[in-house]
């Protein structure tokens, strides 16, 4: 399980501060749900732990040690926006992790790799309710299915870190709810931790083990560009939720049964 602390993180673009010394320790196998106004910096805090962009000062760890700066496979994510290839299967979509971790260069397996690979993407797109679709293309595919093949995507490679960029927001309140279920249950069976990024208050507290709230202190316009946003509210849901429960040296745990 992995472990993330942001320790007095800054990002600036020119004189403009989105975020302002962000301390914040996340524990392994935990959901942290982000919230707050249109331009607080949530998507900024969930790109630089995916590594595409590097804080301005501070430092970023994952298990002790400074992240990463590039994405690798030990972070998945997935975008609000159908984040999956259009030009490839749903089987080649989700092959397509697999090929690449095993070989960066050729993206292609053969053999009994290619046979071991298909039978893991078979079995995960099985696991997001999308089997017997293997062979139809994105565009075959609703809105709910294709967040389910982006997920399926994202999981293929076990990443140790998921992140979710307003994932559902897109999708019908009925769909939500299903991909909802969907995504407690892929977290529950994981030791993953998960960071997601919301509008919807209740989606951040039907999903999160954790809700932290990100807001600009100071918001007057003569202070707006100079004040970044800080962490305002930071709730602990695990009373109310029996999420999964971490020890002292991070081993083991129970996971959380999956909200009505």
């Amino acid at each position: 399980m992995t472990a993330v602390v942001f320790d007095k993180v800054w990002k600036e673009y020119g004189d403009q501060v989105v975020l302002e010394q962000v301390s914040l320790e996340i524990a392994p196998g935990s959901f942290v749900a982000l919230v707050g106004p249109s331009g607080c910096g949530k998507t900024t805090l969930l790109r630089m732990l995916l590594g595409e962009e590097r804080p301005t000062k501070g430092t970023i760890f994952v298990d002790g040690k400074p992240l990463v700066p590039e994405p690798n496979a030990e972070r998945g994510v997935v975008f609000q926006r159908y984040s999956v290839f259009p030009h490839l299967t749903v089987l080649g979509n989700v092959l397509i992790g697999l090929e690449l971790k095993a070989s960066p260069l050729r993206g292609r397996l053969s053999g009994a790799a290619r046979s071991a690979a298909l039978e893991k993407a078979k079995g995960m797109i099985a696991a997001v309710g999308l089997g017997g679709s293997e062979d139809k293309y994105p565009t075959a595919l609703s809105g709910g299915m294709q967040q389910r093949l982006a997920l399926a995507q994202a999981m293929i490679c076990k990443p140790k870190i998921l992140l979710l960029d307003e994932p559902f927001g897109a999708l019908d309140p009925g769909i939500r709810s299903d991909i909802h279920a969907l995504m407690l249950e892929l977290w529950n069976s994981s030791a993953m931790t998960v960071v997601m990024v919301t509008h919807d208050l209740s989606e951040a507290f039907r999903l999160g083990s954790r809700v932290i709230s990100l807001d600009r202190q100071r918001s007057r316009p003569e202070e707006i560009q100079r004040y970044g946003s800080k962490i305002s509210m930071d709730i602990d849901v695990w009373p109310r939720k029996q999420a999964r429960h971490i020890n002292g040296n991070g081993a083991g745990g129970h996971a959380a049964p999956a909200l009505a």
